[in-house]
């Protein structure tokens, strides 16, 4: 046998020499990748690193706000009638029909006429014939006071002359009287609207009897241009509202319960002459023009009473505000992407904005939308909302 080549222990043949590259190409290997163990240490946690919370966030503002009241109100006509008939009578004629709009002095209802009628030709006829004899009377009364004057009759023939020609004056003057009376009785066959404005349901039809003032009203009409709603508010505001209504008229906007979107604009009007004792509450009245007969008598409404404008509020979004075992308050994105937890006064709200008193400055950002996974110090990633 040969002994192993003095050049090599490895490379004295091919087979061996290829086991001894392999061999030396992994050492290099596990040398190069086990050089910085710190270095791979790092870009593995940064790889695991956790990305900073996704939330939404708005500026804090300084604006005008309204100082504002809320209250439910209930809509009441202007004005309401319900129509009686003056006068016993059979109707013979409907001249509307329900639900319509009426003017004042329209005619709704037709009594039958015909026996007032005939009463006022009878009187009209007794005012002709007492005018007949009072002119007679007269004549005579002239001849009468010649012949007293020349001394051809005595002064109680006179006198008699003259107490005639007064009594068919009286008489005249009487039957005058009472022809008005039955001219009035007849007008009142004729039954017209007393006020404009919407018809209810006709309760009494064609052909039925009325009574004079019955229980049971022939309809009830409705003013509702413009219209009324009464609304109260707690009696702590009412030092203010008198205040504020001394200066100028007070704004109140209101919209039918269920349609937010549908708001007429009227003024405060009224002011109860007391408090409610039991509920604590004043009650007001504002009128609306109601021209487009948003509003309707019965209805509910929301209604906002507008006393006066706070000129550099700062406000928020309410979706911002939250409410935590200490009070209420706001994540706050500093500078450096952190979340602030700042607790903050609140003034009032204003339906979607929030007026704060302290806690907060203009240009501030608050985060709306995503708080439940923040904590104090926690990175975000803000989106503008």
């Amino acid at each position: 046998m040969d002994p192993p080549s003095a050049e090599g222990g490895c490379g004295a043949r091919p087979p061996t020499e290829n086991i001894c590259s392999t061999l030396a190409a992994a050492a290099l290997a596990l040398s190069v990748t086990g050089c910085s163990p710190n270095d791979a240490a790092q870009e593995s946690a940064k790889s695991k690193a956790a990305p900073g919370v996704p939330v939404v966030t708005a500026q804090v503002v300084r604006k005008p706000m309204p100082l504002k009241l809320q209250a439910i109100g209930n809509v009441e006509a202007y004005t309401s009638v319900a129509v009686k008939s003056r006068m016993d009578g059979q109707i013979i004629a409907v001249r509307f029909q329900d639900g319509q709009d009426v003017k004042a002095g329209q005619l709704l209802f037709a009594l039958d006429p015909r026996a007032l009628e005939a009463q006022v030709k009878q009187l009209e006829a007794n005012v002709v014939r007492d005018k007949v004899i009072v002119a007679n009377d007269q004549a005579k009364e002239r001849r009468y006071k010649d012949l007293l004057d020349k001394g051809f009759i005595s002064a109680d023939a006179y006198n008699q002359i003259k107490t005639d020609l007064d009594a068919a004056q009286a008489n005249v003057e009487a039957n005058q009287a009472a022809l008005e009376v039955a001219r009035v009785q007849l007008s009142y066959t004729r039954i017209t609207a007393p006020i404009g404005g919407r018809a209810g349901k006709i309760m009494i039809q064609i052909g039925n009897v009325v009574k004079a003032n019955d229980t049971v009203a022939l309809v009830t009409i409705n003013a509702v241009v413009p219209i009324y709603v009464s609304f109260a508010v707690p009696e702590q505001y009412l030092p203010e509202i008198r205040r504020f209504m001394a200066k100028a008229p007070l704004a109140v906007h209101a919209s039918p319960a269920g349609d937010a979107s549908t708001q007429t604009n009227g003024q405060l009007t009224f002011i109860d002459n007391a408090v409610d004792a039991q509920t604590g509450t004043i009650r007001l009245r504002a009128t609306f023009p109601n021209k487009d007969h948003v509003l309707w008598p019965g209805q509910f409404a929301n209604v906002t009473l507008t006393l006066s404008e706070q000129p550099d509020a700062v406000v928020i979004p309410s979706q911002a505000l939250q409410n935590g075992p200490k009070g209420q308050y706001v994540y706050v994105v500093q500078p450096d992407q952190s979340a602030e937890m700042r607790s903050v006064t609140v003034d009032r709200a204003d339906g979607l904005e929030v007026v704060i008193a302290s806690g907060l400055q203009a240009g501030e950002t608050v985060v709306t939308s995503g708080q439940i996974r923040l904590t104090p110090g926690a990175k975000v990633a803000p989106k503008a909302g």
